[in-house]
């Protein structure tokens, strides 16, 4: 076997240092495009292809990475054009950085982060009952952000006015007249089942728990349909099981995926909407096929809060602290809310 050809080979069949090889390929410093011609005409010659990205990580103690940890299916997660947006985000920030993004998986059981070398750590979608995941990463020098996550971990966190976002929601329902309603909630835990929940339940993933706050804030004891995750299959399956039991005039749908999925549900069941059923979602994302209906939902920055948490990174990197930072939604009324049909309000 032919013995791999370093830069140091280069250098002498160039006729330069090492070192001026090596800044080069680097690009970090300026040489002259006659010594750069030269030193890469070499390396053509030698066949290199340039230096061992994992001796570059030895000398910087960087690895280049930020890895993204998501407790929902890697497979499905892109799916959502929330966590879409939000990634672009977080990608467009840390591009400056000459950082690439690592998807990983927390399932809550066996969180591949505390093994990869990692540059820094964004918590996406994570739940607060396991704060072992953060301790070690913060025990590992890995600067940690959080997405939506709980505070108490004393990371930056990059959030959502999420309780007061589906207060809203539900008080412009209530408002309409409605008393009989019921949730579509997001998932309840990274390994929980689709199904009903009982009153007593508190949702393990932080935007599902305080969504459902904002809810209950207005409607004591709603029922309430945990679905797999955010899509329009689940919000068929979740509505299908509330309507198989219960009469409810509005369902309120964590997400706009799921509320069309509702719509969807409904429509083929006979039922008018908003007429005999008022749908609201929550993300105010554009949805394929919703049309004649335009969802009464909350509006989410999805890829501002991506750029926070990019921005966040970039400070911790350099030794900074990152604040928290906590973005606003806004009410964006549609065409799928009305008063019940025996409401006397106006």
């Amino acid at each position: 076997m032919a013995a791999k050809v370093t830069i140091a080979d280069v250098a002498r069949a160039a006729g330069v240092s090492a070192s001026t090889a090596s800044v080069v390929f680097s690009g970090k410093i300026k040489v002259s495009d006659e010594t750069a011609a030269r030193v890469r005409a070499a390396a053509a010659e030698l066949g290199y292809r340039g230096p061992d990205p994992r001796a570059a990580s030895l000398r910087t103690g960087r690895s280049g990475i930020v890895g993204v940890v998501m407790s929902s299916s890697l497979r499905t997660a892109f799916l959502d054009p929330i966590a879409i947006a939000t990634m672009d985000g977080i990608a467009t920030s840390v591009a400056p950085l000459g950082a690439g993004i690592l998807l990983l998986r927390d399932d809550g059981r066996t969180p591949a982060a505390t093994e990869v070398p990692l540059d820094a750590a964004v918590l996406f979608g994570t739940h607060s009952e396991n704060p072992e995941l953060v301790e070690n990463l913060v025990e590992r020098g890995i600067p940690v952000v959080a997405v939506e996550g709980d505070p108490a971990w004393g990371v930056p966190v990059i959030s959502l006015d999420n309780t007061e976002a589906q207060a809203q929601l539900a008080h412009h329902i209530a408002g309409l007249g409605h008393r009989n309603v019921a949730v579509v909630s997001l998932r309840w835990g990274p390994t929980t089942e689709p199904g009903f929940v009982s009153p007593a339940s508190t949702p393990v993933i932080d935007v599902t728990r305080e969504r459902l706050a904002g809810v209950r804030e207005v409607f004591e004891n709603p029922n309430v349909f945990s679905a797999r995750g955010s899509s329009v299959d689940f919000g068929i399956e979740a509505a299908n099981a509330i309507l198989d039991r219960y009469q409810p005039t509005a369902i309120l749908a964590q997400s706009d995926l799921l509320a069309a999925g509702v719509i969807r549900a409904a429509t083929e069941r006979g039922l008018s909407v908003p007429k005999d059923l008022s749908v609201t979602g929550f993300d105010g994302v554009a949805v394929d096929g919703l049309a004649p209906y335009q969802l009464t939902t909350m509006h989410q920055p999805a890829y501002d809060k991506g750029r926070a948490v990019g921005d966040a990174i970039a400070r911790l990197l350099e030794g900074e602290k990152a604040p928290s930072v906590r973005f606003t939604c806004t009410f964006r009324p549609g065409n799928t809310t009305a008063p019940p049909a025996h409401s006397s309000v106006n």
